[in-house]
């Protein structure tokens, strides 16, 4: 990669840089600014004042943001695996509505999605305290899926019988018509919505009902629990605002040579930058 596309692609992607620090945060200024004017054209009053200035300052941040994405692809080693990335479908889809309303008038209203690019806000000022925070807490999600995947299916089977057993004793008299309607009643009771739309009225349907009642409280202390324990494990290491030229992720740890996720050879720090602090 050329000097020039380093140096661009250390301001974009990365905020360890005073200027990359200030590009992220007129970014996000930007961000916001662009989704409060779609909120503001959803107003008809504002909308009918002002809808031509409303529209013109969109183009106008749409053309931007064109430029920026164009930007990205320019500066990164394999524009294409940028593209599928998540951020980058986030920054395709964040200037397409635009050019699609001149196609399907109306369809500029999800632009709203932009609103998911302010997920970069970890990365300005250097918030590593966030950005480590971050990491042990995907880590800790990532460790109990099995777990919290495990629990639902047992949730899932147990919703499939307290169904079966509402439909058979109250039955169609009591609103339960079918054994799927009586597992919305099972699912809507163990989350303690309680719509009230459906409700037994027989004892044994009452009995049913207290045991799902009883086991919606373990719908939030179960996984809750597991979750936390993955909190305490997980390791809670200085990361940074690195980017990986390959798979894109970042807040790696201080001294990382490779990438945590795809193993790449990440680049060398900005000469000059102040080693961040030991835990």
């Amino acid at each position: 990669m050329s000097g020039r596309r380093e140096v661009l692609r250390r301001v974009i992607f990365e905020a360890d840089t005073p200027a990359g620090k200030v590009f992220d945060v007129i970014l996000l200024v930007v961000i916001v600014l662009s989704v409060m004017l779609v909120m503001m054209e959803s107003i008809a009053t504002i909308e009918q004042d002002h809808g031509d200035w409303l529209r013109f300052s969109e183009w106008i941040i749409t053309g931007l943001f064109t430029i920026e994405y164009g930007l990205r692809l320019y500066c990164v080693p394999s524009p294409i695996r940028y593209a599928r990335s998540f951020f980058g479908v986030v920054d395709l889809l964040s200037v397409l509505p635009t050019y699609l309303s001149l196609l399907l008038p109306g369809s500029q209203s999800l632009l709203v999605i932009r609103a998911l690019r302010l997920l970069r806000i970890f990365r300005v000022f250097k918030a590593v305290r966030f950005l480590d925070e971050t990491n042990v807490l995907v880590t800790a999600l990532r460790s109990s899926l099995p777990k919290v995947v495990i629990f639902l299916g047992t949730l899932m089977i147990g919703v499939i019988i307290m169904g079966s057993a509402m439909y058979l004793i109250e039955g169609e008299a009591g609103g339960f018509t079918s054994i799927p309607v009586s597992m919305y009643w099972a699912i809507v009771t163990m989350t303690t919505v309680g719509y009230g739309d459906i409700a037994p009225v027989t004892p044994p349907g009452q009995v049913v009902a207290a045991i799902a009642m009883l086991m919606g409280y373990s719908l939030i202390a179960v996984p809750t629990g597991i979750v936390s324990a993955e909190l305490v494990r997980a390791s809670r290491r200085p990361h940074n605002t690195r980017v990986c030229n390959d798979c894109f992720s970042e807040g790696h740890e201080a001294g990382a040579r490779f990438c945590r996720d795809c193993g790449a050879e990440l680049s060398p720090p900005e000469p000059g930058l102040p080693p961040l602090p030991k835990r």
